[in-house]
């Protein structure tokens, strides 16, 4: 479960503590991961969403990059990455990476790819339109913790993805 309430990061805040470059815990399941600094948690867009961040954009990228976490939705690991896969152009899922990861005892599967992002607004509507984002990368996480699945994923461009990339995966490893 969640237990990060917008009041502890008011209180937090106020203190100093959050968005000041200091990182907090961020709970789930039970099990505790010390969010990086600059990750800025902000109000999900979304009713699936558990939880989202806004990760500070880097050089010239256009765009900040987002780390959303869902919490118990359906379909197993193989069936979320390759839809996730289908996100990027034919020649990039050629590419992508997945991995075997084992993180505060519970198993996952992690997603690296990276090139044409076909971004909709609304994934699961077929009538939403789909932008192109060139030079964007994905690192996507399924892990079946203690008590529920979980899906994280870091997307946006590449360079701002790659710079956060250690700390996202840093991050996954501290949970205990």
């Amino acid at each position: 479960m969640f237990h990060w309430t917008k009041r502890m990061v008011a209180v937090l805040m106020a203190a100093g503590l959050v968005g000041f470059g200091i990182a907090a815990d961020l709970e789930i399941d039970g099990k505790k991961g010390k969010l990086p600094a600059g990750w800025k948690e902000e109000t999900p867009t979304n009713q699936m969403r558990l939880a989202q961040f806004k990760i500070p954009k880097v050089g010239d990228d256009a765009e900040d990059a987002e780390l959303i976490i869902f919490k118990g939705l359906g379909g197993s690991a193989t069936a979320n990455i390759d839809r996730w896969k289908k996100t990027f152009g034919a020649d990039d899922q050629a590419k992508a990476k997945v991995t075997d990861l084992e993180i505060a005892g519970g198993k996952g599967q992690l997603l690296d790819i990276a090139g044409s992002y076909q971004f909709k607004a609304r994934p699961f509507d077929p009538n939403a339109k789909t932008q192109e984002k060139k030079d964007y990368a994905m690192v996507a996480l399924h892990w079946e913790g203690p008590q529920n699945v979980y899906h994280f994923r870091l997307t946006g461009p590449a360079k701002t993805v790659e710079k956060n990339r250690q700390a996202f995966m840093d991050w996954l490893k501290s949970f205990k």
